[in-house]
Order: structure tokens, then sequence, then C-alpha cells
């Protein structure tokens, strides 16, 4: 008897042993993955923060909506900055997924953009360099994205598409639009693939504007009927500011029943240079007072 209660415990003993080493790497391992998603996050938050330019010719507005399901981050982002021949650059993206690996990925596809911008400011040519960059980095996962160049002096916009949904363009006469330009494959899928440009000079008054899937698919919202529902939004609403246009379409993420991540990103145009004038004369005065 006395035997078998000292084989017991001795059994209990390691069982309980076993039991704390199991627990103790399980906490390791949770306490890893919180930094990686505390690091994405911070980083996607880094990237959503970034100022817009800001264009006496063109106003410019984002927004982003996290996706409801998950860890509450993912690959959606938008971006704008000043390249080195004078004109703007604008861009929309998507990368596969929404968890730790897409935000980070997320990071480093903006940061390539910009550097390849350094070099050429043609749209096409962007995503050429910025595709071959990814498939040599193996990375695993594919991104969609349109990259946009916009030249202040001669008011054109030239775009290109790597397997991202279209662009919804809208002018004062109350025409609107689903840009359905031809693109290329998303990028990281192949090398040397060629994605066609589209230039289109931005006369009178109108409204440009780029989102991601998040915003218009979801589990029983075809991207169609989500499409309209955006140029339903956009037409008519070319003078509205572009902040307010920008929180109205993102709002249709809601209609979707949407599981992922969504971005929305507005360029105004027309009518500005005036408004701009008069603002900034009238930001001078008060200063002078």
């Amino acid at each position: 008897m006395p035997r078998r209660r000292t084989d017991s415990s001795s059994g209990t003993a390691e069982l309980l042993n076993t039991l704390g080493d199991l627990t103790g790497r399980i906490l390791d391992q949770i306490k890893v993955q919180q930094a990686r998603v505390e690091l994405a996050a911070a980083l996607q938050r880094q990237v959503l923060a970034a100022e817009l330019p800001v264009l006496p010719y063109l106003h410019v507005a984002g927004r982003y909506a996290p996706a409801r399901d998950g860890l509450d981050i993912g690959g959606d982002w938008y971006d704008g900055f000043l390249m080195p021949d004078g004109s703007v650059g604008f861009v929309i993206g998507d990368v596969q997924g929404h968890d730790v690996e897409a935000a980070a990925l997320m990071g480093q596809v903006r940061t390539c953009l910009r550097a390849v911008a350094t070099a050429t400011t043609d749209p096409a040519e962007v995503l050429r360099r910025t595709n071959d960059l990814l498939v040599a980095m193996d990375c695993g996962l594919f991104v969609t994205c349109s990259f946009l160049r916009f030249d202040p002096v001669t008011s054109e916009l030239a775009d290109a598409r790597a397997g991202h949904i279209p662009a919804v363009w809208a002018v004062a006469d109350g025409c609107c639009d689903i840009v359905l330009n031809d693109g290329g494959l998303p990028l990281g899928i192949q090398a040397g693939e060629s994605y066609p440009s589209t230039r289109r000079p931005l006369t009178g008054v109108g409204a440009f504007v780029l989102l991601t899937d998040g915003v218009v698919e979801g589990p029983s919202y075809p991207i169609e009927q989500g499409l309209d529902q955006v140029a339903g939004l956009v037409n008519g609403a070319c003078h509205t500011d572009p902040d307010e246009l920008a929180a109205q379409v993102i709002q249709v993420a809601d209609l979707t029943g949407h599981s992922d991540d969504a971005a929305v990103l507005v360029l105004r145009y027309g009518g500005l240079r005036d408004e701009w004038c008069s603002g900034g004369s009238q930001q001078q005065r008060q200063g002078e007072k």
C-alpha cells in the first residue's frame, strides 16, 4: 500500500511538472505573438498617420476601417507624397490577408514604392520595378495596388493598376464612371510583368475615388453592387469636402458585412485654386492683425 501511494505521488508530480513546462511555453508563445501584433499595429498606425500632400489645386483625404475579425489589423493602406520631378504620387493597396504578416509586408511595399519613385515617376514603371523586387523577396503573399502620378503643371493624372479594383471618377456635369482601364497582375506573383498606364487631363471640377475591396465586397454583397453604391455617392458630390466624401464612402463597408479591412482615398480637383488663394489671403490678413 505505501508503495502504491509513493508511485502515485511521483506520477502526479511528474504530470504537474510537465503541465507547468507546457504552460510556460504557451505563455512565452503568447508573449511573442502579442509583441508581433503590437509591432504590426504600430507600423500600421505610423503608415496611415502619414500626412497627405497639401496642394492648392488638389484636395486629398483618406479613410481606413480595420478588419472586423481576427487581429483588427490588416494590409490595406493609402499614401501620397511629393516626387523628385515636382509631381505627386498617390497609392492605394491591399496585401493578401489581414494578419501580422500582411501588416508587416504592407510597410515594406509602401517603402519600396516610395524608393522606386525616386528613380522613376511613371506609374507603369513604378509598379513594374516594385513587382520585381517583391518577387525577388519571395514573401509568399501578393499585393494589389493602384499607383497614380499627378502633374500640377499640366493637371494630368496618370495611373496604373496591379490587380486592384477599379476607381470611381465623377465630374460636375453629372457624369460618373467606374474606371475599367487595363491593368496587370498583382505585385509579387510573376517577374517581368508589365502594367499599362492611362493618362487623363483633370479639367473642370471632379472627384477621383480609389478604394480597396473591403469597402465594396462582402460575404453576400457582390463587388459590382458595391461599386455602384460608391458611384451613387460620388456622383454629384464633386463640390463636397473630400474628408466628408471619404467618410461617406468608407461607410459602404458596413452594408457589405465585410470581414476584411478597408481603405478609401479621395482626390477632389478643379475650382480649388481660387479657394486656396482666398483662404490663404484671409489667413495672412488674420496673421497681420
